[in-house]
């Protein structure tokens, strides 16, 4: 009998596309600050595609963060992006 295997989907918050959780890059807003996900917390998923366009992801972020600090979450977001990609 072969064994039905479940893969998380979750949505971007972006263009509102679902994929599965292992393909969206996981964030979460504390203390006022954008960070990769840490473990704890509450979070929200930005696909590969999205982070490619700032112009978008930016003013997701603000609508989920409840903030309008744009070019805090746009300086932080390129901060992230180039740290993700070097590992």
């Amino acid at each position: 009998m072969a064994k039905n295997f479940h893969i998380p989907i979750r949505m971007c918050i972006s263009c509102r596309e679902r994929d599965s959780q292992n393909r969206l890059t996981r964030f979460q807003y504390i203390d006022n600050s954008l960070d990769i996900f840490k473990g704890s917390g509450r979070s929200f998923y930005i696909c590969k595609n999205c982070l490619n366009e700032e112009k978008r992801v930016i003013k997701a972020l603000m609508r989920q963060c409840r903030s309008g600090e744009k070019e805090k979450f746009r300086s932080r977001l390129k901060e992230i992006i180039t740290d993700d990609r070097k590992s």
